[in-house]
């Protein structure tokens, strides 16, 4: 028999809209048979939806008795209405309406992968149109051949697909006090991840024959910006990627299509979208945005520069902020966590703000440079809690503090920030962001 404690029923709420109530079984089996009679009379999902009520088996549901949508409409899949809240929300970045960004609501989603409409987005200087029969991507420099291939001869080299993560150097912009009604999406919204189709940069280097002079390569964007990074010839022959497909489709025109860029692991202005060339030379192009930008001013007034992976982070998205427990009981505490350096090895939860931490439980599949899920079960006891997460890869390296990041950077910079995330949980059930 089911606990009554979990029975829940669909009540009428003042703005006409269904919330959570506790009953008693007493109380839940005449609420059953009352909605049961009601449900019988119901003609039509309209009247239901206008009754607000929940129709509880074995009673029949009204949209049940009437045949749904015809498979044609629409010809591309969309989500439920019910979900229209699961969506990126954009935010202006600059002078430009064409410099944004868009964040990804973690909070609403399940698993690894990122739906491909929900993926973060920052570019700046918006979304090119490229038609990708006019395209082209161009191989030159410290090369033994320098070539150029159009969209049809990359899709013709041998192709591979792997999930990873990617991430925004500026996500989590934890160095000062949050807001206190932060969601998940507003805290850790530049992050997604996704599976990337694609050809290894190695076979294009090898196609293309690399001098011994060569140790950095230099990728430009064909957009407006001319997106242009610096990243070691050791990172082309590892693990980087020509994507030119993201879950199974090619690239949405936000996501660098028709070809882009993908460096595993690193900052995500790295894996530069819209790809249009790579040039190899013997030091770093020391372009625009890897001086003026992207890089870490720290306490002294010197400057990180090519502070290219992503180190070890995680956060729970539920409960977390903009959320609410609906009293004492039974919750599973869940989150995300990922490394640029490899696989997560280890997560810990604390309910009581890191005076004291338990192990969670790692799921299926944990891949290196992908996002992992971890759960914890968890009795609230309906006293204000302080929810936390930590992890450590497979590099032995562990999530640091606040305190920690800032006595070792102090406050001056605006990247690469990865400390241990905190939710209140107040008496009420309310769940509020305190950075």
């Amino acid at each position: 028999m089911a606990d009554p404690k979990y029975e829940t029923q669909a009540v009428t709420g003042g703005d006409d809209t269904p919330s959570p109530r506790r009953s008693g079984r007493r109380n839940f089996v005449s609420t059953a048979a009352a909605l049961g009679a009601a449900a019988l009379a119901l003609p039509s999902r309209a009247k239901a939806d206008a009754l607000n009520v929940a129709v509880l088996p074995p009673d029949i549901p009204p949209w049940t008795t009437q045949q749904g949508t015809p498979i044609l409409t629409p010809p591309y899949g969309v989500p439920s209405a019910f979900e229209k809240k699961v969506v990126r929300h954009p935010h202006s970045r600059g002078v430009f309406r064409s410099e944004a960004s868009s964040v990804t609501p973690l909070q609403d989603l399940h698993g690894v992968i990122t739906p491909a409409g929900l993926h973060f987005e920052r570019y700046h200087a918006g979304v090119p149109q490229i038609d990708p029969t006019l395209h082209r991507l161009i191989v030159h420099g410290q090369v033994e051949r320098p070539l150029v291939f159009t969209m049809q001869d990359l899709l013709r080299f041998p192709s591979v697909s792997r999930t990873y993560f990617l991430e925004c150097s500026g996500n989590t912009p934890g160095w000062t006090k949050g807001n206190p009604n932060a969601t998940v999406a507003d805290t850790h919204g530049l992050l997604s991840c996704s599976e990337w189709t694609g050809i290894p940069l190695a076979a294009l280097l090898t196609e293309v024959g690399v001098l011994s002079s060569a140790h950095w390569v230099l990728a430009e964007g064909a957009d407006a910006a001319a997106m242009t990074r610096s990243f070691p010839i050791e990172k082309a022959f590892d693990d980087a990627l020509l994507a030119y497909a993201q879950n199974g489709e090619m690239l949405r025109p936000e996501q660098g299509y028709p070809l882009r860029l993908f460096l595993p692991g690193f900052e995500g202005n790295m894996s530069v979208k819209w790809l249009r060339r790579l040039k190899l030379g013997d030091e770093p192009f020391e372009s625009r945005e890897e001086t003026s930008k992207y890089t870490d001013l720290m306490q002294d007034g010197r400057a990180r520069q090519f502070t290219f992976v992503m180190e070890a982070k995680s956060v729970i998205t539920s409960p977390s902020g903009g959320q609410h427990l609906d009293g004492p009981g039974f919750y599973e505490i869940r989150g995300i966590a990922w490394s640029g350096r490899g696989r997560i090895t280890h997560a810990e939860i604390s309910t009581d703000g890191g005076r004291s931490w338990k192990n969670a439980q790692l799921q299926e599949p944990v891949l290196a440079k992908c996002l992992t899920r971890f759960t914890l079960p968890w009795h609230w006891d309906g006293k204000p809690a302080v929810l936390q997460s930590r992890v450590r890869d497979e590099t032995g390296y562990w999530q640091p503090t606040h305190a920690e990041l800032v006595a070792a950077r102090g406050l001056n910079s605006g990247y690469h920030y990865n400390g241990i995330h905190s939710w209140n949980v107040g008496a009420d059930g309310a769940v509020t962001n305190d950075g």
